[in-house]
């Protein structure tokens, strides 16, 4: 794998980011970099013209799938900015031979962080009572702690495992997980609960999500998976729009079937349901669970470091 000559830089993102535009050309002196000076939102033809003639690229949420891969005979290699690979078909990747540069978990605090802050703003009302002032009115709704609570973690991956370990920590909850992967030496040693995931739905006061989207995973919370959960309990999720149906978590916040939900991504983005969007239990974010400034630096330096050290996915 030759050393980077002409390095694309689709993501908006990187492009704004005057440390990491200096570490990248520090990183790679000799090479030409492109990019995204005008802050366009690139997909299909528009993202194959920016990444053509380069051999290598960085690139966030771009869809580079079958046809855009092959579009692009110079690209040997791709740094990934950010830990979500479900916008990449590896397979074509895999099989014309191009190289990724991947690291997991970069961005776990950042999104541990918001989801501890959506669980208590849900569980205090706050979306509610935030309403209830700006329309003029006053009063004290009763709300609830998140300290000694039972949370489900649903995918016990690098964020998941972070949440747990603060929850567990810091507020002494009982967190139940669930997840297609073992990990009993981290569940021991925390004192977290396996758990299957209709078990940890009737169980949790609160469910929060940390999956990857693809076939298996979508709508995983579907009308059936969504009536399990208690009327008292709250969901969020941080992690991909389309793993929740969305009209029908509509529907049970709508009649008190669910006490609250706050959601930082959405299928499609950005969302298109008003009517959920202005439910007083409902709390939405524009997927900003990575936005962070320690989590885009570190997010960053992982996209440059995986322009070298990369591989064909397996």
């Amino acid at each position: 794998m030759s050393a980077p000559r002409r390095i694309a830089v689709a993501s908006r993102s990187f492009s704004r980011h005057p440390l990491l535009r200096a570490e990248l050309i520090a990183a790679h002196p000799q090479a030409q970099i492109t990019f995204n000076d005008a802050g366009k939102s690139l997909a299909g033809a528009e993202l194959i013209a920016f990444l053509a003639g380069h051999d290598h690229a960085i690139t966030a949420l771009e869809r580079l799938d079958a046809d855009t891969l092959a579009a692009l005979p110079e690209l040997e290699a791709i740094g990934k900015y950010g830990v979500g690979l479900d916008m990449i078909d590896l397979d074509s990747m895999r099989r014309l031979g191009k190289r990724l540069g991947w690291t997991g978990g970069v961005n776990r605090r950042s999104v541990t962080e918001l989801v501890l802050s959506a669980a208590i703003a849900l569980l205090r009302r706050v979306p509610e009572a935030n309403l209830e002032v700006r329309s003029g009115t006053f009063r004290q709704l009763m709300g609830r702690h998140l300290s000694d609570r039972v949370v489900g973690i649903v995918g016990c991956g690098h964020i998941g495992k972070d949440l747990a370990a603060i929850l567990v920590q810091a507020f002494n909850c009982t967190v139940l997980a669930h997840d297609i992967l073992d990990f009993p030496e981290f569940y021991a040693r925390h004192g977290i609960v396996k758990s299957g995931l209709d078990d940890l739905l009737r169980q949790a006061d609160v469910v929060t999500l940390h999956l990857p989207l693809d076939s298996s995973t979508r709508l995983i919370l579907n009308a059936e998976r969504l009536a399990l959960m208690r009327p008292d309990a709250i969901l969020i999720n941080a992690a991909r729009g389309g793993l929740v149906d969305e009209a029908a978590l509509k529907a049970m916040l709508k009649d008190g079937r669910l006490a609250g939900a706050a959601f930082d991504v959405f299928d499609p983005e950005p969302p298109l349901d008003a009517e959920l969007l202005n439910l007083p239990n409902f709390l939405a974010t524009p997927h900003i669970g990575g936005s962070a400034e320690e989590a885009v630096i570190l997010m960053g330096r992982a996209a440059i470091r995986g322009l070298t050290d990369n591989r064909v996915p397996d």
